[in-house]
Formats: C-alpha cells, structure tokens, sequence
C-alpha cells in the first residue's frame, strides 16, 4: 500500500510540476502583452510629438535655407522663418484638431451605439465601464495644443542658430550644424522611446532633412539666379 500511495503521489507530482509551468508561461505572456499594449498607446502620442518636432524643424530650416539662398540679409531670413514657425504651429494645431475632433465624434457614436445595445439586454447597471470609456475619450484642445507647442520648439532650433550671427556663410554652416544635431537627437528620441532601432531610425530622420533642405535651397537658388 506504502509503494502504491508513493508512486501515486510521483505521478501527481508529475502532472503538478507541468501545470504550474503552463500557469506561469501563461503569466509571461500576459505580462508582456500588457507591456506591448503600453507601447501601442505611447506610441501615438510620441508619433505625434515627434513629428510635431521633426516637421517644425525641417519646414523652417528649408524656409530660411530657401531665402537664404537668394537673400544674404538676416533679417529677412530671420522674419521669414518666424512666420514659418507661425504659419505651420497653426496649421498643425488646427489640422490637429480636426482630426482628433473626428476621432471623437466617431468613438462617441460607438459609445452610444454600445449603450442603447446594453440598455436593450440590460436595462439596470454598468455606469462604471461608461464612466472609464469616457475618460478615456480623446481631447481635441489638448492633442492641437500639444501639436503647435512641438512644432514650435522644432522651428526654434534653426531660428535660434541664425538669430545672433550676421556673416552669411557661416550663418549658413550654424543653421545647418544646428539642425542635424537636432535631427539626429529627434531620431534618436524617437527610436529609444518606441523600442525601435536608433541607428536606423537617426540617420532616416537625418538624411530626411538634409535631403529637404537640399532641394529647397537648390531650386530657389535655380529660380532666383534665373531672374524669375
């Protein structure tokens, strides 16, 4: 009876151990889809601030390149890149907005949708799921805001690089200078917050840029030497 019970218990043992595996694979998987559902939702919030930032930088530096190019003048470069850094801040603001405000409207609709469908099977409870869906509802003000301030503080970067410098060239050379290095720490931000590689992501966004400023001021010089 003793070697009977023994060998029941190994084989019980046996069956155990292989459970409380499977239980804690099943732990580890759902841990870490937790965490890739963190860094989906990071994601869009760090998409739009790094593009925010990315596209203030690159719009307003190829502007000031652009006139740079025909006009060795500080100051119309400098006035030139402000209302740059003006016009796209509103523009991303209210493209922004418009975009979020739809986003709204749709998950609105789905909201209502889903309660006349609960209230249908269900007439009495579940205020609490709402109340979480409803705070969890997009902010238009907030993602426009949030759009113009990173665009802003892109287009500062060249802004600030040629405010203080009057000789041509090497305003030309601090622009330049200035706005790689912002590239690549935009690319490089980019990559570390969304897990993604940062060689790869750094020298996209880098190349990006130059190739942007590039064409600008090539055409406009093309144009402008022309006598257009």
């Amino acid at each position: 009876m003793a070697s009977n019970q023994t060998s029941t218990q190994l084989q019980e043992s046996k069956f155990t151990l292989p459970m409380n595996d499977l239980e804690q694979q099943q732990v580890n998987l759902d841990q870490q889809e937790e965490k890739e559902f963190d860094y989906s939702k990071r994601s869009q919030w760090l998409r739009a601030a790094v593009l925010g930032a990315n596209d203030g930088l690159v719009s307003t530096a190829s502007l000031m390149m652009g006139v740079g190019a025909v006009k060795k003048d500080i100051k119309v470069m400098i006035l030139t890149g402000f209302a740059g850094l003006v016009a796209g801040a509103c523009s991303m603001a209210i493209g922004e907005f418009v975009s979020v405000y739809s986003q709204l409207d749709i998950e609105v609709a789905q909201m209502k949708r889903e309660k006349r469908r609960n209230n249908a099977n269900k007439p009495e409870g579940g205020g609490g799921d709402e109340d979480e869906k409803a705070e969890s509802l997009p902010n238009p003000a907030q993602a426009a805001a949030a759009s113009a301030l990173a665009f802003s503080v892109g287009a500062m970067v060249p802004l600030l690089a040629a405010f203080f410098i009057r000789d041509y060239k090497v305003r030309i050379g601090v622009v330049v200078a200035a706005v790689t290095l912002a590239l690549m720490v935009f690319g490089w931000l980019g990559a570390v917050l969304g897990k993604a590689p940062v060689l790869k992501s750094s020298v996209r966004v880098l190349f990006g840029g130059w190739l942007a400023m590039a064409i600008t001021y090539g055409l406009t010089k093309l144009i402008g030497s022309s006598g257009l």
